[in-house]
């Protein structure tokens, strides 16, 4: 795996020659793990011929061809500003959308003469698209997500509240390996269901009423997610048969308009017409910082690039997970949504590869 990060600390070296710059500041944490491998460091200097991390952090020893070398950072001191003073001239980027104000100022006076610019997204770019490896920790992630969710649903529901189940949910994911919530679990019951951005409560589950559980695991660093939506006791009323038909259909529909060199609004334009026809306006939500859209890229994070959004540009690469989730929410009744956790692939590999596969049929539980 150290020769996988070496790669991957070349491959960001390789962008700030492009982009004229010697010498790259890292610090906003899942670039340092993906960079790295470790969840320990709180910043890395990458220069043409060498990677400077605080020594609080384990590391290997130190490699002539570029491996991690710790620097000592004395108590109190802010890593990014110790290493920004070992920087050897010439132009400085740093991650500016991860520094205050304030720390951005102190590195800019650590780092002496020369220029300081701005790294922008470099890292989150190279992480888009994930290796083999990586995409193992996130399928595994998923059948954990998977099998706590196939074990509550045998479980009784009625009577319990939002917040017991998505505890439980919590417990059962670290019971099976995880290293824990991918986000917060959101449970959803009643005229809570279907929304995506739910905090579970103390209401109580109730007989013939919808039940929306997401949920996601986190595996070595690597998080993905899922949701569903069920009825509780009773066969499901026509409208909520009907109403999960439709999300069901858009959701699908989205998932089927994933394909290497589509693009990013693709999975939202294709769900929108399915919905559009039946009448029925979706449940926009901004979600772990993603933009309003269908989904969104997932790895270190939830809500990485790209963003499955109306108004985005760019094309889709093979092996990109994404998220892909149809929610809508009748005020006062509730509602259905459902989400899914796919890798991109190509059509003579199968199409999208689906991480999470928990039934998406409408359940009475």
């Amino acid at each position: 795996m150290a020769d996988v990060h070496a790669e991957r600390r070349d491959r960001l070296r390789g962008r700030c020659s492009a982009a004229g710059l010697d010498a790259a500041l890292v610090t906003r944490p899942a670039n340092l793990r993906w960079l790295t491998g470790s969840a320990e460091p709180r910043a890395l200097l990458l220069t043409r011929d060498a990677a400077l991390v605080d020594a609080a952090v384990p590391t290997p020893v130190a490699e002539p061809d570029g491996g991690l070398s710790p620097v000592p950072v004395p108590p109190g001191a802010d890593p990014a500003v110790v290493l920004a003073a070992h920087r050897t001239g010439g132009a400085l980027g740093v991650e500016e959308h991860d520094l205050t104000v304030t720390r951005h100022r102190a590195v800019v006076a650590a780092a002496g003469a020369g220029q300081v610019r701005d790294l922008g997204l470099a890292v989150e770019q190279l992480r888009t698209v994930k290796d083999e490896g990586e995409i193992g920790f996130l399928r595994i992630a998923g059948e954990i997500a998977d099998q706590a969710l196939g074990e509550l649903l045998e479980s009784i529901m009625v009577g319990r509240t939002e917040r017991h189940l998505a505890m439980e949910l919590e417990r059962r994911m670290i019971d099976h390996g995880a290293d824990g919530s991918a986000f917060p679990v959101r449970v959803g019951a009643g005229d809570h269901s279907g929304r995506p951005d739910h905090v579970p409560g103390d209401r109580r589950v109730e007989d013939g009423e919808f039940l929306t559980v997401a949920l996601g695991a986190c595996y070595r660093g690597y998080r993905a997610a899922v949701t569903r939506t069920f009825v509780i006791g009773l066969s499901p009323a026509d409208w909520q048969a009907e109403l999960h038909r439709q999300v069901f259909a858009a959701q699908r529909a989205a998932r089927e308009a994933l394909a290497v060199g589509s693009g990013c609004d693709a999975a939202d334009l294709a769900a929108r017409r399915v919905l559009d026809a039946a009448g029925i306006e979706p449940q926009r939500a901004r979600e772990h910082g993603a933009g309003e859209g269908v989904g969104g890229g997932v790895g270190l994070e939830i809500g990485e690039e790209p963003h499955l959004g109306p108004q985005e540009l760019g094309k889709l690469d093979n092996r990109v997970p994404v998220t892909v989730g149809v929610g809508v929410c009748i005020p006062g009744r509730g509602g259905v949504r459902i989400e899914d956790t796919l890798v991109v692939r190509p059509s003579v590999d199968g199409g999208p590869e689906l991480l999470t596969i928990t039934t998406k049929e409408l359940l009475a539980l």
